[in-house]
């Protein structure tokens, strides 16, 4: 069975090395949308990073979410290790997703390589825009989530706090495909 892990990183630069993952959270969804479990945690900077100036600027309109990732900080070699037990204690094989994915599937990978030398995901993933792009019929850049049936999206909070966000971005996904899977009218399924 695939599990869809909804992943929210929260960063203080756009790439990982020079900038850090400050926090993560991932929220492992069954096809049928039961919230099996969650993975949070927070992450020291890495020492070598330091803060963008653009992203600084995004954390001071966001301060309270900020603050929330300065509490309980683990080094990135010990989140990293438990999120891999993690991800392997999922009861089926665990599909990376997000929004976008181009973003934080970045973080993770490359943090889950170099802390541990691997990656249950392999190179590859679900990135929710472009499974909406599919769905509605359009373009890429119309398939926002302002652009998207509001019947899709559950009352959960987009706080940029990690885990409401890979919890609310998770619900999103399982609405659409829960749709798609009921609408499925493919010839060669009739036969």
């Amino acid at each position: 069975m695939e599990i869809y892990v909804s992943t929210d990183v929260e960063t203080d630069g756009p790439i990982p090395g020079p900038h850090s993952m400050i926090s993560f959270a991932s929220a492992a969804f069954s096809p049928d949308k039961e919230l099996i479990a969650t993975y949070t945690v927070n992450i020291e900077p890495l020492a070598d990073s330091s803060p963008h100036p653009d992203t600084l600027l995004f954390w001071q309109d966001n301060k309270d979410a900020y603050e929330a990732t300065l509490v309980n900080q683990l080094p990135a070699i010990t989140a990293m290790t438990d999120y891999l037990h993690w991800l392997e204690s999922l009861p089926g094989t665990p599909i990376f997703m997000s929004y976008p994915i181009t973003f934080d599937f970045l973080f993770v990978y490359w943090y889950l390589i170099k802390f541990t030398g691997r990656c249950p995901f392999s190179h590859s993933g679900i990135d929710i825009k472009t499974y909406a792009m599919a769905l509605l019929g359009t373009d890429y850049r119309n398939s926002g989530k302002t652009k998207m049936p509001e019947y899709w999206f559950d009352n959960s909070p987009h706080t940029h706090v990690a885990l409401d966000d890979a919890i609310e971005q998770g619900r999103l996904f399982c609405n659409m495909r829960n749709e798609r899977m009921k609408n499925m009218n493919f010839p060669w399924k009739q036969k």
